[in-house]
């Protein structure tokens, strides 16, 4: 007996380009692997399980009934036929609407077309700088496709997460991999984990601050209670005085100036007397 509240579910993957989400069971029997049909903002997609089916409660899913869609069935033959039917449409519909974009000079970057798999519904995701009117490039859609156009502008994070690429740590960006949502990164985080404030160096493929710049980061803020700040006068317990300019938590060592000219050196936490806290 379920309690209120609670859903089983699974987690369905319909495109590497989309995020997974969860869809409600039902009185469907799936399992990991499992190709099924949901309803995504395009309309009708071949999806997979990858994860589920599990029991959750709504509040934990940020969602409520009304937007927890169903499975609506295992995938069929016939799903697939229309699946794999999709991929050049697809294609050719992007190099299309790229060609009328240029030609009618539209200020917008085309980055991905998804068509349902009744091809009732054909979707275009584009960045733009600013408000574009494509209502003239949706009429050349129509005509061209007879079947309903939406054009969607997603934002610079959404195109890195679309298109994908090798980050600077060498691996597919984490917006590609697994990242659903993403979560507001600041510089503070960057800050507070001493790293090189280099734009080349924090930034990702989109050009906005890294999204790994906050999986630590609550680790960093735990550990630095123990550091005495930058700027805070310090001395070691073999004597030397200096002042706090940077800190290597991970390794538990404090890096302080000796005064002008005289150099920095680097010295285990352990070893270092806060004068803040008159030891």
């Amino acid at each position: 007996m379920r309690r209120e509240g609670e859903v089983e579910v699974v987690w369905v993957k319909t495109d590497d380009a989309f995020p997974i989400k969860p869809y409600a069971v039902g009185s469907l029997e799936l399992s990991v692997g499992d190709y099924v049909v949901v309803e995504d903002l395009v309309g009708e997609l071949l999806g997979r399980v990858v994860k589920g089916p599990e029991v959750v409660m709504l509040e934990e899913l940020d969602m409520t009934m009304e937007d927890l869609t169903p499975v609506l069935r295992l995938a069929t033959e016939d799903d697939w036929k229309k699946h794999e039917r999709n991929l050049p449409l697809e294609e050719e519909a992007f190099h299309f609407c790229r060609h009328r974009i240029e030609v009618r000079e539209l200020p917008m970057k085309l980055i991905k077309v998804k068509a349902s798999l009744d091809r009732r519904r054909i979707m275009f995701f584009f960045t733009s700088d600013r408000r574009v009117d494509f209502r003239a490039l949706v009429r050349d859609l129509a005509r061209k496709y007879r079947t309903r156009i939406e054009m969607r502008q997603i934002g610079i994070r959404d195109e890195a997460k679309m298109i994908g690429g090798i980050g600077p740590c060498g691996l597919v960006t984490c917006c590609r991999q697994f990242l659903n949502r993403f979560h507001s990164v600041s510089v503070k985080m960057a800050k507070e984990q001493y790293l090189m404030l280099n734009p080349s160096k924090i930034s990702g493929l989109c050009g906005r601050l890294m999204c790994c710049l906050s999986y630590e980061y609550p680790i960093y803020q735990e550990l630095a209670k123990e550091f005495p700040k930058v700027g805070e006068k310090v001395k070691t317990i073999a004597g030397v005085e200096g002042e706090v300019v940077s800190a290597d938590i991970i390794n538990r060592k404090i890096i302080i100036s000796l005064g002008e000219g005289k150099g920095q050196m680097t010295v285990p936490l352990e070893e270092v007397i806060s004068s803040k806290e008159g030891k």
